[in-house]
């Protein structure tokens, strides 16, 4: 019980702060840093998959991915 006492007692002990005091408090101080904010490139379309897309063909559409990069690694 004791512990609540502490934490919502009234801190007769602290100073008031001005505003300028608060701000610095919260906010830490200013800086000379310059920071320039650049847009993100756009976001790449998603794929869109053919309703018929069975397994099969995303069987053999990995397999010749696969060849593929074997394909280029032999070269």
């Amino acid at each position: 019980m004791s512990f609540f006492r502490r934490l919502f007692r009234r801190r007769s002990e602290t100073a008031l702060l001005d505003e300028q005091a608060a701000y610095a408090r919260s906010y830490g101080d200013r800086t000379g840093e310059i920071v320039r904010v650049e847009p993100l490139p756009p976001k790449q379309p998603e794929t869109v998959f053919p309703e018929e897309l069975t397994g099969e063909l995303l069987r053999r559409a990995f397999e010749t991915k696969l060849d593929s990069r074997r394909h280029h690694a032999a070269h």
